[in-house]
């Protein structure tokens, strides 16, 4: 196992490309002392730590005329999520697509889901390794979208999603003491976030009652770029080791089922084509 932190970045169905590169490092049973994931991110992180390669795939893609839609308008009004959490974090893991819980707590590999706390408006980077509601329930925070679905209650404290305060946490990575960083993004290099005053009023509006999250909000396409400054700048460095999509990325609502498979497929086939330079950057 790889002494080091693996971080994956969220970005909705744009995390087939995460997935694919890492069910390459599964077919390679690789394995990195830390993971840590965010939103979509978090989600893959399951799935990799678990060695379920493949089924973040099936739970996108969704083919079986018996499958239910992540995306339905109808229970979207009645729910206020525009993805179906319920479908995602209880009935896939328990019954459509089941998660190996097992697999997951007897690996020696530590998945750290982040996850914004709206009090604080802050980051929180939480694990579990016994309880399987807990487990899910940080999932489901770390991908509950502001303005897309529901805040989640984990432990007495509402959260959201953790892209929101760290969508790309290197630094506290680094902070933990990880001297080897492996970053999977979701989006090609050179983008940045536009910085939005209807967005920011926007929050500022959904989040009175939580000034904090709503400050966090608004910050977010700035602390957002300045982190990829810093990952750009230390890739260059050979400080950082990142894979990230080189084609056009998908949509983060993305509904054509052969779109996502090709962009699993390049997830896939970039960490095969970059895996020994991976390797290298980490036995350095």
């Amino acid at each position: 196992m790889y002494q080091g932190a693996m971080i994956l970045e969220g970005g909705a169905i744009r995390g087939v490309f995460t997935a694919g590169a890492l069910d390459f490092l599964l077919d390679q049973k690789f394995m990195i002392e830390k993971v840590i994931g965010v939103s979509a991110g978090a989600s893959n992180g399951l799935n990799f730590v678990a060695g379920q390669k493949g089924r973040m795939l099936e739970c996108t893609v969704r083919e079986g005329d018996d499958e239910e839609k992540l995306i339905d308008l109808k229970k979207a009004i009645r729910t206020g999520s525009l993805f179906d959490m319920d479908l995602i974090y209880d009935r896939d893991p328990r019954e459509n697509h089941p998660f190996d819980f097992g697999a997951f707590f007897a690996s020696p590999m530590e998945l750290e889901i982040t996850v914004t706390n709206c009090l604080t408006g802050e980051a929180e980077y939480l694990t579990e390794r016994e309880d399987e509601e807990r487990l899910m329930l940080l999932a489901r925070a770390s991908s509950s979208i502001p303005l897309a679905a529901p805040k989640t209650v984990v432990d007495g404290v509402p959260y959201l999603d953790g892209g929101m305060a760290d969508s790309i946490p290197l630094l506290h990575s680094m902070r933990e003491g990880n001297r080897k960083n492996v970053l999977i993004l979701t989006r090609e290099r050179g983008y940045r976030k536009k910085v939005s005053k209807k967005s920011a009023a926007l929050y500022q509006a959904a989040f009175r009652k939580y000034p904090e999250m709503a400050k966090c909000s608004s910050l977010r396409p700035l602390n957002y770029n300045r982190t990829l400054d810093l990952v750009e700048k230390w890739e260059d460095e050979g400080k950082v080791f990142v894979i990230r999509p080189q084609v056009p990325t998908i949509s983060r609502t993305e509904s054509d089922t052969e779109a996502i498979k090709a962009f699993h497929r390049h997830g896939y086939e970039e960490m095969e084509r970059r895996y020994d330079e991976m390797l290298k950057f980490l036995e350095e």
